[in-house]
């Protein structure tokens, strides 16, 4: 559980958020000087395991109702959980983000639904940095590389949808795309739906 607040004062709107956006929130809070929010994020390893993402977030709505926050922002998108999530939302009053994940709010969720890319693996500045222990690992790649066929060949592409200009992640995505045999492209998206729904909150 990572917890931001403090030096915001912690604030009087609670995000509960998936740790893989924890960077990216902090650093749009910091660039608009938000000082309303309280930013709790749920372990990221979660989407290993996405049947686990809606109790979690409903413990912890419960947990900041029990604290007295009146205005609550989930800052998860279904992430697999087969509409469980927006269930658990609805039933505590709450609003999350919109969208099926992550690419789909940082690509902006019209412009990624329009592409209709079937084929494509996505990476965000997050899974670039951590694809050794949230790819190659949890797959066994690291001890059968010939696993890569069997669980990508299906896929033509990786898509590395970039929230910063950094080159190490370029470079680090660019290897990603190596090790499972797929054509690389980078997409520039910056932090899309996600700075905007904050800025509106």
């Amino acid at each position: 559980m990572v917890t931001q607040g403090a030096e915001f004062g912690a604030g009087r709107v609670l995000l509960i958020a998936c740790g893989a956006l924890a960077r990216e929130i902090i650093a749009i809070n910091h660039a608009n000087g938000a000082e309303h929010f309280t930013l709790r994020c749920l372990p990221a390893i979660l989407h290993n395991h996405p049947e686990r993402i809606a109790p979690a977030v409903e413990a912890e709505i419960a947990r900041g109702r029990a604290e007295g926050f009146a205005d609550i922002f989930v800052l998860y998108a279904d992430c697999g959980t087969g509409g469980a999530l927006d269930r658990v939302c609805a039933a505590a009053g709450v609003e999350r983000i919109a969208g099926p994940h992550c690419y789909a709010f940082f690509d902006g969720v019209e412009r990624f639904a329009a592409r209709g890319e079937m084929r494509a693996f996505y990476l965000t500045d997050f899974l670039a940095r951590q694809f050794d222990a949230f790819v190659t690992k949890p797959l066994g790649l690291d001890r059968h590389p010939e696993l890569a066929e069997t669980y990508f060949g299906n896929y033509d592409s990786l898509v590395y949808l970039a929230q910063t200009e950094d080159p190490a992640l370029d470079d680090a995505a660019r290897a990603a795309a190596a090790t499972l045999g797929l054509a690389y492209e980078r997409r520039s998206t910056g932090y899309g739906d996600l700075a905007a729904d904050l800025a509106r909150r």
